[in-house]
């Protein structure tokens, strides 16, 4: 295998080996395409800073990336805001035309500055929102304030931009951006308990405005100025902005592979990207959202009772690293970091191995696989995902055949660890999943819905994980709902959930079964389990340490979670 190096010291014109390395990873990319052979690309100690996304197809089928010799080697789509100005205890800078959700100081995420909601008297109009309150009229860039709307849906949170601020007569009127404000009035229609809504309430936040800064580290960017933007930082007490290094995501995908094969990433740190939606982000589940297109259906829950209404066809939050039609690929011991959208987005392909990675301060989710055959996703640590956009699942698989999630751990994630909609043949085994649904409700520790195969033998398993911790009210530490159907639950260990598990949802399960489980409470249902569902030899937890149930927790304890002993992946500094 032919050997490339890649130094951020490095010079393109150079030979590319050891003591004469390539400057940027598109150099050393063009070497291994034409050495015509299987080759490998090194990279060197330091920040590989990315000018745009790297873009790898058929032609570097074979090549393997990795970080030379233990070598904490990063590869980045920041950009390092300079260029301060301090007034007021306030620091601006211009970044041209960046936009981002989310800043990196000294490696910690910042958060936009943000107040908690209008004025109490707001009322919603047709086109926004109303007050006789002033407090609007002090925002200072309104084109750039973001309304967000967390639980239209209890599984949902909703994002839609401000157009403009006025004062007509003694009212302060709140013009929304459209089209989206209006579309909201499309998407988001239920009843429940006696309740009937439509559109978008009162917002829950208010974010991203110079006149939001009064908690220290946060900050707003102003976009009122096309191509010149500037950014607002409060900083911390004792930040100096001639030492401190701040860095804005670039809002590109940092790497894309399409229809490689055999691809290799070895103890790389991916970070610094970043996907900013300008326009409105309607949300709907996990990272769907409503873009505009397709119908809205109306779909009953009770008959007669509650229904919501569902749009036919979503549109994804993107990835960070996106693979198309991929076979073979492989990431090993990498860590996915500062990425305001999901890390690693899948789609189609097969033959991917996620191995020994660890996931972490992440917009949405960690991995995302749809319509791909013979993934494994195994032994990775995933923590704090969907900071931004906190109906992503931790790990999420839809419309995949043949793939499995084992031994990961899964850990402080704002809706569900595990998701798996419908697909074929999946196993998801002794993961540990702690603290999940830190943000939104209706989801689980373990989430699968929908058909599963249309056999035993084509179903899914989910057995021996250890659930504990699943944290909003209405959630269920194991959750088999919409019509989920050929899915065996087995030894799996649930704890210290609002609830267990659900046997009875809508539509109703089919040939699914809850056998040798163990929890600390029973699930719903269980007093009247439904046709459809086979309940039977599972054990509830007593305090007696030495009954049965203590007994094959510790079992199902010992058995579960990471393979590797080791504390992180690659530092990301």
């Amino acid at each position: 295998m032919t050997r490339f190096f890649v130094s951020p010291d490095g010079d393109d014109t150079a030979a590319g080996g050891l003591d004469t390395p390539f400057a940027t990873l598109e150099r050393a990319r063009d070497a291994a395409r034409e050495s015509g052979g299987p080759a490998a690309v090194h990279l060197r100690a330091g920040t590989h800073v990315l000018s745009g996304t790297l873009t790898l197809t058929e032609a570097d089928s074979g090549t393997v990336f990795r970080a030379h010799d233990g070598e904490r080697a990063v590869v980045s789509g920041g950009r390092t805001v300079t260029g301060w100005r301090e007034s007021g205890g306030v620091w601006t800078a211009e970044v041209g035309n960046l936009v981002f959700r989310e800043l990196y100081v000294e490696g910690r995420r910042a958060e936009p500055a943000a107040v908690d909601a209008l004025p109490e008297d707001a009322v919603r109009t047709d086109t926004g929102y109303a007050t006789a309150g002033t407090a609007p009229l002090a925002w200072r860039s309104p084109e750039s304030v973001e309304f967000v709307y967390r639980g239209v849906y209890p599984w949902t949170e909703a994002r839609c931009p401000v157009a403009a601020v006025a004062r007509e007569g003694d009212t302060t009127v709140i013009t929304m951006a459209q089209p989206g404000f209006t579309q909201a009035g499309d998407v988001y229609n239920h009843a429940w308990e006696g309740y009937t809504g439509s559109g978008l309430p009162l917002p829950t936040r208010i974010e991203n405005d110079p006149a939001f800064l009064t908690e220290p580290g946060t900050f707003a960017l102003d976009r009122s100025r096309p191509g010149r933007h500037v950014l607002h930082y409060l900083p911390l007490p004792g930040e100096d902005p001639a030492t401190v290094r701040v860095v804005a995501p670039a809002p590109h995908a940092l790497l894309r592979a399409d229809g490689a094969r055999d691809l290799a990433f070895e103890g790389l740190v991916l970070a610094d990207a970043t996907w900013a939606r300008t326009g409105a982000f309607l949300h709907y589940h996990g990272t769907g959202y409503y873009d505009g297109e397709g119908a809205i259906e109306k779909v009953t829950i009770v008959e007669g009772e509650s229904w919501v209404t569902v749009p036919t066809r979503t549109s994804t939050v993107p990835a960070c690293v996106v693979l198309t039609d991929t076979t073979g690929v492989r990431f090993e011991g990498c860590r996915f970091t500062r990425l305001g959208a999901t890390a690693l987005g899948v789609r189609g392909g097969a033959g991917l191995t996620v191995r020994g990675c660890d996931f972490d301060t992440l917009g949405a989710a960690a991995v995302t696989v749809a319509g791909t055959r013979g993934a494994l996703v195994e032994d990775n640590l995933v923590r704090r995902t969907g900071l931004a956009y906190p109906g992503a699942p931790g790990i999420g698989l839809m419309d995949t055949a043949d793939c499995t999630v084992t031994r990961n751990h899964v850990d402080d994630v704002s809706h569900c660890g595990i998701s798996a909609g419908p697909g074929r043949g999946t196993r998801i085994t002794r993961n540990r999943v702690t603290r999940t649904m830190g943000a939104l409700a209706d989801g689980g520790g373990v989430y699968v819905s929908g058909p599963q195969g249309d056999s035993w033998a084509t179903g899914a398993v989910v057995s021996g994980n250890v659930i504990t911790e699943t944290r909003t009210p209405y959630n269920f530490g194991l959750y088999t709902d919409y019509g989920a159907a050929w899915v065996r639950c087995e030894e799996n260990l649930v704890t210290r959930s609002d609830s267990t598990a659900v046997l009875a949802v809508s539509p109703p399960l089919d040939h699914v079964v809850y056998r040798g489980n163990v929890w600390d409470a029973e699930p719903m249902g269980a007093d009247a389990v439904p046709e459809g569902v086979d309940y039977a030899d599972n054990l509830l937890l007593a305090d007696d340490a030495a009954a049965p149930a203590s007994t094959a927790a510790t079992r199902i304890e010992a058995a579960a979670g990471l393979v590797r002993e080791r504390e992180h992946a690659p530092s990301a500094e």
